[in-house]
């Protein structure tokens, strides 16, 4: 099956009849519009930014957290349905939250007690190159029953993801349970009652509650492989978060799926946007409530609980008819006292206060490959017949281990990218090493948040701006997984 499963509350179903198209995939550029119209404008004449401070220096090295990534099974679903075999991290299901303060080192040791390659890439960490986790270009992959090392000083305080990426084989450990988040800690971070981090996952199971067998490309040619039943943080939806009344909670929001996009929704709650991608943002509230959310997003959110009794509140993934992923409800303790209002968390003041666009390197980039639509039959599948390992392709050629760069910069160059998709699929797509600003149309401005991952719709192109100042070869890479393993990015570098 080529597109997505229907969906219903809790479960989608992967062999009900098909009613949703690739229209679900909602966000992009079109729909990336976080704020009101009259809050997004950015000129480009703003003053020049003093030089900003260095990255934080290592910290002395302590122990290595270990993450020991083997086979375990997971229930899904209620009894009688027998547990899932899945792979998780260290036999927990809950999938691991590692967290360290800015400045400090993150050493984390990474067991692979699998049967295939592994590597993990810390999803939106501005790192060092030889750490980024790309199994295939800059390191080796964790064979079976080895492992891996990994040392690293995160520059930017925000949330990050941790998934899995070996070039050709990234969407099994993924699809198996493999993910978990890098929370960075400010120096002073805001004042809360509850810190909490979501992330999303979807599972593709079959008729027996196994996972459906992977490396298909039915699933690598189109939609990717859209699972049949949501979790978040390893439990079956809607999960239930209790907080005092007039509590202040703060939720970092990640999706690790492998290919599901969606827009979530906040119900019976007021939220505020603190970050985006894990870079600070002022804060505002979604446009109608609702924010994009494809794979490798993430977003830290404040909110204040309300204090009247029975008052309950939710988070809903629009799949479908929408799906709650999370409850919020009251305990019946007595009301917190109040708190000053909810504001910024601060500026990130390693990225630069703009882009200067003047003598930017300009680089045109086409995504292409896929299955294609019938536009006279628009009920058929999509279809593909060719080399199922090449699916896709960047500029004619499809990413490949040892392949050459697609262009290189001298460090502190800032580099425009036109990004168009001509394929028949919404693309996600990810920036490894940077953070980015998508411009306006006519370069006379941009959009004022950070952003290291986005969507780009069907027949669109889209212009990102960023100061190259991360020295190493950087992936520009799907985050659709089947997508990836079957050449959907290339890599530049910086010198």
């Amino acid at each position: 099956m080529l597109r997505d499963p229907l969906p219903t509350p809790r479960s989608l179903g992967p062999n009900d009849p098909v009613s949703a198209s690739r229209r679900t995939w909602l966000g992009g550029v079109a729909a990336l519009a976080l704020l009101p119209s009259g809050a997004r404008a950015q000129g480009t004449k703003t003053p020049p930014p003093s030089a900003p401070p260095s990255a934080p220096a290592p910290a002395t090295d302590g122990p290595a957290r270990t993450l020991s990534a083997a086979p375990n099974t997971l229930r899904l679903k209620p009894e009688p349905a027998v547990p899932t075999p899945v792979w998780s991290f260290d036999g927990k299901a809950p999938p691991p939250v590692v967290r360290v303060r800015r400045g400090e080192t993150a050493r984390l040791k990474v067991e692979n007690r699998t049967d295939k390659p592994l590597s993990l890439h810390w999803h939106g960490v501005r790192n060092q190159n030889p750490m980024d986790g790309v199994g295939g270009v800059t390191q080796a992959p964790i064979a079976p029953g080895t492992e891996f090392t990994y040392a690293f000083v995160p520059p930017d305080a925000g949330t990050f993801l941790i998934r899995p990426l070996v070039v050709g084989g990234s969407s099994e450990p993924s699809g198996r349970g493999l993910a978990g988040a890098l929370v960075v800690e400010e120096t002073t971070p805001p004042a809360v009652d509850q810190d909490l981090t979501l992330l999303m996952q979807d599972w593709r199971l079959d008729d027996a509650d196994a996972l459906l067998p992977f490396g298909q490309p039915a699933f690598a040619a189109s939609s990717g492989r859209l699972g049949s039943l949501v979790t978040l943080n390893g439990v079956p939806v809607p999960a239930p978060i209790t907080a005092r009344p007039g509590s202040r909670l703060r939720l970092r929001l990640g999706n690790v799926c492998n290919a599901r996009a969606t827009r979530i929704r906040f119900d019976g709650v007021k939220v505020y946007v603190l970050a985006v991608d894990g870079q600070p943002t002022d804060t505002f509230e979604p446009l109608r409530a609702t924010l994009p959310f494809p794979p490798g997003t993430r977003y830290d959110l404040m909110l204040d609980m309300p204090t009247e009794a029975g008052t309950t509140g939710a988070i809903t993934a629009l799949i479908g008819n929408g799906i709650a992923l999370a409850t919020l409800g009251l305990t019946a303790e007595a009301a917190a006292p109040p708190r000053p209002p909810i504001t910024k968390i601060g500026d990130n003041p390693l990225l630069p206060a703009e882009v200067k666009l003047q003598n930017a390197v300009r680089r045109d980039i086409t995504l292409t490959g896929g299955a294609r639509i019938d536009k006279d039959k628009p009920a058929a599948e999509p279809s593909y017949t060719g080399d199922p390992t090449r699916i896709w392709a960047v500029n004619g050629a499809p990413g490949t281990a040892g392949m050459a760069p697609l262009f290189s910069v001298k460090r502190g160059q800032v580099v425009v990218l036109a990004i168009r998709n001509e394929t028949a699929f919404p693309q996600s797509l990810h920036l490894h090493g940077h953070a980015f600003r998508l411009l306006h149309p006519l370069d006379d401005g941009w959009e004022p948040y950070w952003l290291d991952t986005f969507q780009l719709l069907e027949g669109r192109t889209a212009r990102i701006a960023f100061k190259a100042d991360n020295p190493g070869r950087w992936l520009i890479s799907a985050t659709v997984l089947e997508r990836f393993d079957t050449g959907l990015w290339t890599l530049f570098e910086v010198t």
